[in-house]
């Protein structure tokens, strides 16, 4: 009986030794499963804050190459013209007004802005700047410190664009910005937490843009500087000790991100690691404990399993319930089975009210055809996985977008359908939108620019033949020289409502240039159609324009060209950039209404041969 006993006894302490086991090496694979999402979803955030960032400082290096691409320096020391110009841009940019310079290139400086103290060109901080233009890539400064006018210290960032004359880079324009009057340090300020710190670190390790403002121009841990000097592209985290503190950063540079910066965001490691790795400790020595307490601890091992599940249950349940996703299954003919609370919610329908109506009654009639045949297909792939965007309208027939993710369930006998997450991206898809159109149009007219021409044109040939006219404005730069650049940009706003008011509905009409503007008549190839059309754009042009109370009349040079589908888009502009310029050499399209030939310097467009 006794060796019964003990043999039982140790079968019991041996199967409490594999129970503890096993629980052991579920906890730590959970906590592992645990920390690999939890470092997925960190990197998803900073990759989507560095990739921000990055655009919004592309966003700033466009505007000051649109103005190095308009404006025709004298690149001479001093120039009076260069600098009223430069003070002129100071004072009107979003993303540069403490100052911009010209300088040669190697370095000298031939002008620059009377707003505030910029940095000397000896300061090192010039030099990635420098390396990356050599390397034909956007010249991006490391923070520089300078006194302004105040004679306070102030942290600026240097951005550099090269001055191009007759396609041969002669000079740099430098923009200067105060670090902390940026969006960015805006948009960085945002983010600021008790738990966390946000930064962006030039390739020196130093903070040029931070949640907390009082860390701009301050050096970050040299373990984090190395780690992001190592880092080419991607994400890597660097655990670091900040005193006695055990510290956490997570790196991330891409293709957005210019000039070498990094995004970087720091906490400390018990705050990053969180309630999920002191839950492990505490189950480990739970199941230590059950270890030495016998069957009895088995009792309260399996008690205590209930209730965590229970909690877990109720907790998994009570965020399904309130999570902002909507949540829904449908059966195979796509009628909502189920929907979560916020799938009523967010699309103002009484709650309830979903259940048996078709999700394709809720798809706009747009997408509803393309939704369908993906359901169809999902519904062929077992396990399969669908991930679309697609327009839903609320009740009151408003279309928000949506991100589908679909799951096929139908074989899972606890679902028996297809598990529908749906999370509304209609902020990000506005913003997307909103920076291709200002990528695409002119910021002073709101017409089409070069770019999106060229497109255009590219686009029309492969189909029809088209009429290109290029208009040029006769003098137009004593109007700026006599009445300043600000009623040049009013007129150039008035030359382009005119002229759209001229175009067809199907034509395109854009602004190429300083006073340049492309006019795509797709479908036309009779002469007498574009005649017609060069006509009308010269009449409007030559009505005299009110301008800030002042008569201003000016001419129009238009060059057309019949383009066919077999001609190449540069070389049909060309062609119409040469016919503009013979009519332009011939007195331009003024001097038929009497109006005094006023002529301008020669200048070689992009489009113009040599």
């Amino acid at each position: 009986m006794r060796l019964r006993n003990w043999l039982a006894v140790v079968v019991s302490v041996m199967l409490l030794v594999a129970v503890g086991i096993v629980g052991v090496v579920v906890n730590r694979s959970a906590l592992r499963a645990a920390d690999t999402v939890h470092r997925s979803d960190s990197v998803a955030l900073a990759v989507n804050n560095a990739t921000l960032a990055g655009q919004m400082q592309l966003l700033s290096a466009k505007e000051l190459k649109a103005f190095a691409d308009s404006y025709p320096f004298n690149l001479g020391v001093g120039y009076v013209n260069d600098l009223e110009a430069l003070d002129s841009f100071v004072a009107k940019s979003p993303s540069f007004p403490y100052g911009a310079s010209i300088t040669a290139l190697n370095g000298t400086v031939l002008n620059s802005s009377r707003a505030n103290p910029l940095p000397l060109s000896t300061d090192p901080g010039y030099q990635p700047m420098r390396s990356l233009l050599l390397a034909g890539k956007l010249g991006l400064s490391s923070v520089m410190q300078v006194k302004d006018a105040g004679g306070t210290v102030v942290a600026v960032e240097a951005f550099a664009v090269p001055i191009k004359v007759n396609g041969t880079t002669t000079a740099l324009l430098i923009g200067f910005n105060k670090v902390a009057d940026t969006n960015l340090q805006a948009y960085t300020a945002r983010l600021k937490s008790a738990a966390h710190l946000t930064t962006v670190i030039d390739t020196a390790g130093r903070v040029g843009f931070a949640s907390d403002e009082t860390r701009i121009g301050t050096v970050f841990d040299p373990a984090v500087v190395a780690a992001a000097a190592k880092l080419t592209n991607g994400s890597v985290f660097v655990e670091y000790r900040s005193g006695d503190t055990k510290m956490m950063s997570i790196i991330v540079k891409n293709e957005t991100m210019p000039g070498g910066w990094a995004y970087v965001r720091t906490q400390t490691l018990a705050s990053f690691d969180g309630a999920v790795h002191s839950r492990s400790q505490t189950i480990n020595v739970t199941l230590l404990a059950m270890l030495l307490i016998g069957a009895v601890g088995i009792s309260i091992l399996g008690y205590r399993t209930q209730v965590q599940r229970r909690r877990a249950d109720e907790r998994f349940q009570a965020l399904f319930l309130h999570a902002p996703d909507m949540v829904a299954v449908l059966d195979a003919e796509g009628r909502v089975a189920y929907s979560s609370p916020s799938a009523a919610s967010v699309l103002h329908f009484p709650a309830g009210s979903l259940q048996g109506s078709s999700v394709f009654e809720l798809v706009h009639p747009e997408d509803r055809p393309q939704m369908q045949q993906a359901f169809g297909r999902l519904l062929t792939e077992r396990d399969g996985v669908l991930r679309l965007q697609t327009r839903i309208l609320n009740r009151a027939g408003k279309a928000t977008w949506f991100e589908f993710t679909a799951s096929n369930q139908m074989q899972n006998p606890a679902l028996t359908g297809i598990v529908i997450n749906a999370r509304d991206i209609s902020e990000n898809r506005a913003f997307q939108e909103r920076l291709h159109h200002e990528a695409t149009h002119d910021a002073l007219t709101g017409l089409p620019n070069r770019r999106r021409m060229q497109d255009a044109l590219g686009s029309s040939l492969r189909d029809d033949a088209v009429a290109v006219l290029f208009v040029d404005l006769d003098g137009f730069k004593p109007v700026n020289d006599a009445h300043g650049h600000e009623a040049g940009d009013e007129l150039l706003r008035q030359v382009a409502a005119r002229l759209s008011a001229c175009v067809r509905e199907d034509d395109v009409l854009a602004r190429v240039g300083g006073d340049e503007f492309v006019v795509l008549m797709p479908g036309v190839t009779a002469q007498a159609d574009a005649d017609t059309m060069s006509a009308r754009v010269r009449i409007a042009v030559e009505r005299p324009f009110q301008v800030f109370g002042a008569e201003i009349t000016i001419g129009a040079s238009v060059g057309v060209h019949l383009a066919t589908t077999s001609d190449d888009p540069d070389q049909a502009l060309r062609a119409a950039d040469h016919a503009m310029y013979a009519v332009k050499h011939l007195g331009g399209g003024r001097r038929a209404f009497g109006v005094p030939e006023q002529r301008e310097p020669a200048r070689v467009g992009r489009h113009r041969a040599d």
